[in-house]
């Protein structure tokens, strides 16, 4: 299932983001404040058990969230995710998949994997600001079954139709939830209009 969450902060922050006058600082406080909100509408599906606790006034009968958070950024671009996400959900565990595209064949290429464990009773939620190809968010979500991962949510800024299909084919089962929808692919795999290169932008590298 694709859902793209036309929020109209998170619209706005992302405008803010795209400009290519927006500095490291501010892309970096942005994409913080508009994986938080994205957050926030993602997990309005969570499952609750119900509990007892008690007040200053009484006992009150009321719901906590049931099932174990667990993020997994696909370096490096992810990192700038994860800490707008654990503001709203502290308790949640992270791991994190190293993979980069080849320049030349746009296959992905993984060189490190480290995940918490008992995935299989978690709700994962995959970060990468931007699904281009698929490549290497398809070949992030195999790895993470292989682990044991059987609900994973992956959770984009800005993706591209021929990535978004990718991801459709290849794991249907997987919810992916997008800021944006994009344009295309150029003939370099890159995003149209797009953000550049998130990792450059986010880091300061270029």
């Amino acid at each position: 299932m694709l859902k793209v969450l036309e929020h109209p902060l998170i619209t706005h922050k992302l405008t803010q983001l795209r400009r290519k006058e927006t500095i490291t600082k501010d892309f970096r406080h942005l994409l913080d404040e508009i994986s938080g909100l994205m957050a926030y509408e993602i997990s309005g599906d969570l499952p609750l058990k119900e509990v007892a606790v008690e007040t200053p006034m009484g006992v009150c009968a009321t719901h906590e969230i049931v099932k174990e958070i667990v993020l997994i950024p696909i370096l490096r671009a992810g990192l700038g995710m994860v800490d707008g996400i654990r503001n709203l959900i502290p308790t949640a565990k992270v791991g994190h998949i190293g993979l980069y595209r080849n320049e030349k064949t746009l296959a992905p290429v993984a060189y490190y994997s480290k995940v918490p464990e008992n995935l299989g009773v978690a709700i994962v939620m995959l970060l990468d600001p931007m699904i281009a190809t698929g490549g290497s968010a398809s070949a992030a979500i195999s790895c993470l079954k292989e682990e044991g991962a059987s609900v994973i949510k992956l959770v984009c800024l800005v993706g591209a139709p021929e990535g978004v299909k990718k991801i459709e084919s290849e794991h249907a089962d997987v919810d992916i939830y997008l800021a944006a929808l994009d344009e295309k692919l150029n003939g370099k795999g890159y995003i149209v209009p797009g953000l550049g290169d998130v990792g450059d932008r986010l880091f300061g590298t270029k």
